[in-house]
């Protein structure tokens, strides 16, 4: 298949990042954004992208992608959510923490709190806290995914049935329209849904590109959390359903539009 090169560099960038924006490539290559969307509507049509808003991203299908490039994708607004989350955790707390680049982001911001005991099916978060003296870091057994270091099976499910504990922070691969949150194995996902079940408090953390994925498998539904955080909830329906159920939906980049407007 021909691609022009400038073609040929979003497709790279956006296998890079995971996903490509309008207003960052008319930037990058110094064109006008009209240019731009009809570049990303062309490879769209090549079934090369596929069209979100503002932009497009690199088509997942039902196949999830590498780990340290989902690290990549919407890494700074990842890092906010991960600060927003640990911010609503208490010190002398216990939590779990399940598999995801989101969730890692959430345990990085948590180095900055007292005595916790972090129960984990991800290998990187343990690895991570294990070396802080304030926290009891709890790793669930069962079979290591080479992809990404998570513990799933139904070893883990078993163990983290043993826990009752003060907060879940937990992640989703996609999220669609319903409220559905949905992921890939089957094996993570029955492990998801144990620390849901067994968690007072429920954090569900996801960036917007979330809205544009789909995945096979249900983890459960966005009304079943406590407290829902993200970058941008866009649709309509999803506010929706949050208010209707009583979920705190918390979004970092309205509040740092808010910051900025009053000029912190």
């Amino acid at each position: 298949m021909f691609l022009s090169p400038r073609h040929q560099q979003i497709l790279d960038i956006a296998k890079t990042h995971g996903k490509v924006l309008v207003e960052d490539l008319a930037s990058r290559f110094d064109m006008t954004p009209q240019t731009i969307r009809k570049d990303l509507n062309d490879l769209c049509e090549k079934k090369l992208l596929n069209r979100i808003h503002g932009g497009a991203v690199f088509p997942s299908g039902t196949e999830n992608m590498q780990y340290e490039q989902r690290r990549q994708i919407a890494a700074g607004e990842k890092e906010a959510i991960g600060r927003a989350a640990a911010g609503l955790i208490p010190d002398n707390a216990s939590l779990f923490v399940n598999i995801g680049t989101t969730t890692e982001a959430v345990g990085q911001a948590l180095l900055d709190h007292g005595r916790l005991m972090i129960i984990t099916n991800n290998i990187n978060v343990a690895n991570r806290l294990r070396v802080y003296p304030q926290f009891e870091v709890v790793i669930a057994g069962g079979v290591v995914r080479a992809a990404d270091g998570g513990v799933v099976g139904e070893a883990a499910v078993d163990f983290i049935r043993q826990f009752k504990v003060d907060y879940a922070v937990i992640g989703a691969s996609a999220i669609d329209d319903d409220g559905a949150l949905l992921d890939y194995d089957f094996r993570e996902v029955k492990v998801a849904q144990a620390i849901i079940a067994n968690a007072r408090h429920v954090i569900l953390v996801a960036d917007s590109t979330k809205f544009e994925r789909t995945a096979p498998v249900r983890i459960a539904h966005i009304s079943q959390v406590h407290t829902f955080v993200t970058d941008r909830c866009y649709p309509l329906s999803v506010q929706k359903i949050c208010r209707e159920n009583g979920v705190n939906l918390i979004e970092t980049a309205a509040q740092s539009d808010i910051r900025s407007a009053s000029g912190q």
